[in-house]
């Protein structure tokens, strides 16, 4: 079996893509896996890294208003989808999966009526690239339940086994030892995705001496380009720019406040952990969609990102985090509703539609 994916851009994309890559190769250990991205996504560094071949096709990025460059949008996607066939005539796969995305559209159009198509939506709100790919789609999975998109399958967000196979409470106490944390005290999860969030780190760090006052410890993720400047207490508060083990974030922390992208709601809910989200306030509200299922099952609370404040991160979250029998219901409320084998079921997807 041949199969093609692809997505990219960031890790939205990339992390769902090479955890169904990982899938397959369990599933079928003689499968041909080719990716397909853009020269200046992040597939640049973390598909290569993972072992899997990547194609290169011309992003087509659509203008949000109207401007020269939307003019150039037709030339430049027909241009994409000569790209896109050229690939798929190198190749030859026996099926195409894709996530959306600028790589997605030309590789759909190239590929309709030539090899069948899988298409897997990581929001709740489905975007532009993947109501396009949904047309022509043999087989449509998505990651929330009541997506919009035709003859949707809700399997679920395809996760990295490290999360996907996660003991949190097993795993605990070495996670507070590997991050420097005591290994009693309550302890909060700060994380803003891969590049941080300036009023996350702003308003969670503003509230360090309420946090420390009440004994709640703090792992603060910024970002690479992030900054927090917390209140010193005797209380733990460790800041860190990025973190690549994030099993060990998630098993050290009691709760979490973080942004409400597909993988940072999948996987705070896989793993059981109480979550206070906070939508980027920007886009076309997809964050608050992703999260309206865990909250709506009383797996975590929405905050907008203008009502979070330290002011309110004061008030909240000490008496949240050291509410251990509250954060035990939340954390089953959420993991008993995002699936953890996501990356399994949309692996069968594949290869039954490959025939």
């Amino acid at each position: 079996m041949r199969v093609l994916l692809a997505g990219g851009g960031t890790a939205g994309h990339t992390s769902p893509l090479l955890a169904t890559a990982d899938a397959l190769c369990r599933l079928d250990p003689d499968v041909e896996i080719v990716c397909v991205g853009t020269p200046r996504g992040l597939e640049n560094t973390v598909v290569p890294a993972a072992g899997y071949p990547l194609e290169h096709i011309s992003p087509v990025p659509l203008p949000r208003r109207p401007s020269g460059e939307l003019a150039r949008v037709p030339g430049r996607l027909r241009g994409a989808v000569r790209e896109a066939r050229a690939v798929l005539e190198r190749t030859q796969p026996d099926v195409v999966v894709g996530y959306g995305g600028y790589v997605s559209v030309p590789v759909y159009l190239a590929a309709r009526r030539r090899v069948p198509i899988v298409v897997h939506e990581q929001n709740a709100l489905p975007g532009l690239a993947n109501r396009v790919g949904a047309r022509f789609a043999r087989r449509v999975a998505v990651s929330f339940p009541d997506t919009r998109l035709p003859h949707a399958e809700y399997v679920g967000l395809p996760l990295r086994r490290m999360i996907s196979t996660l003991d949190r409470a097993a795993l605990r106490g070495e996670a507070r030892e590997f991050f420097g944390l005591d290994p009693d005290r309550p302890t909060l999860l700060v994380t803003g995705g891969s590049q941080g969030a300036r009023n996350l780190n702003n308003a969670v760090s503003g509230a360090a001496a309420a946090l420390g006052e009440a004994g709640v410890q703090v792992l603060h993720v910024v970002g690479p380009q992030g900054e927090a400047a917390p209140t010193n207490t005797d209380v733990p508060y460790v800041v860190v720019p990025f973190v690549d083990r994030m099993d060990l974030a998630y098993a050290a922390a009691d709760v979490v406040v973080c942004r409400a992208g597909a993988s940072s709601v999948s996987e705070a809910a896989a793993v059981g952990l109480p979550a206070v989200f906070v939508p980027l306030p920007i886009g076309n509200g997809e964050q608050e969609h992703n999260a309206a299922p865990v909250v709506a099952a009383g797996g975590g609370l929405l905050v907008s990102d203008s009502a979070l404040t330290a002011e309110w991160v004061a008030a909240s979250i000490p008496e949240l985090a050291t509410d251990e029998p509250r954060l035990a219901a939340m954390g089953a409320a959420a993991a008993a509703l995002i699936p953890r084998d996501a990356d399994d079921r949309l692996a069968a997807i594949v290869r039954e539609t490959a025939g």
